[in-house]
């Protein structure tokens, strides 16, 4: 299984983006997914999770009620649409996929396959 993330960028607070992850190898149906976050000399944290199904997500506080994850498993595809972004979301975003397809983590070790990761940057 492999990932790829894709839609990082630069962005000014207040602003919007949205992130995608392509799964290859393997049926996005198969499994819970996950995305996470690593800030310049900070250890990686949660961020959001979602089941198979897409019908139970999970967010940190830090981002609920700002960010959605979703996913179309038709197109192999996890999403997650920021908005209201602030300086504090700056950090390399990571996508992973776990093989309990109802693991909502949000440890890392529900999660089995990573992606390389996205870099999103928030100007004040």
């Amino acid at each position: 299984v492999q990932l790829v993330e894709s839609g990082g960028g630069l962005v000014q607070a207040g602003g919007s983006l949205r992130l995608s992850c392509a799964l290859s190898g393997g049926t996005l149906s198969s499994y819970a997914m996950g995305w996470f976050r690593q800030a310049s000399g900070k250890e990686r944290e949660f961020v959001a999770s979602i089941i198979w199904s897409g019908t139970r997500t999970k967010e940190a506080d830090s981002v609920k009620g700002r960010f959605i994850i979703s996913r179309d498993n038709a197109k192999n595809l996890l999403y997650l649409q920021m908005s209201s972004l602030a300086p504090g979301d700056t950090a390399v975003y990571y996508c992973a996929a776990g093989r309990h397809p109802y693991g909502l983590g949000p440890s890392e070790g529900h999660f089995d396959y990573w992606g390389q990761g996205t870099q999103v940057t928030v100007s004040s």
